[in-house]
């Protein structure tokens, strides 16, 4: 079990980043959540296998169709025992 804490920087709110990161997550069966930060950037922590933790971070290199990621931020963490994945508001 890993855990990787993420940061996307570009153009990557309302292009629909966290509902296909999301979708992403949960066809590789990742635990954590996605939320827009306010800086115009996007946050999310995925916990799960290393394979797929791996697999969901180069995704979020591209992200989906109308996104332009310029940078990608990973900190690797303790797992916490993130409990489905979420899209957060707050």
């Amino acid at each position: 079990m890993k855990r990787a804490h993420v940061t996307i920087r570009g153009k990557v709110q309302g292009v629909w980043f966290r509902a296909h990161t999301k979708e992403m997550a949960d066809k590789l069966s990742l635990k954590g959540w996605v939320r827009n930060l306010p800086d115009g950037s996007v946050e999310a922590v995925f916990e799960g296998d290393e394979n797929s933790i791996k697999e969901i971070i180069s995704w979020c290199h591209h992200g989906p169709p109308l996104a332009r990621v310029s940078k990608v931020e990973v900190k690797y963490e303790e797992p916490q025992g993130e409990e489905g994945f979420r899209i957060r508001y707050d």
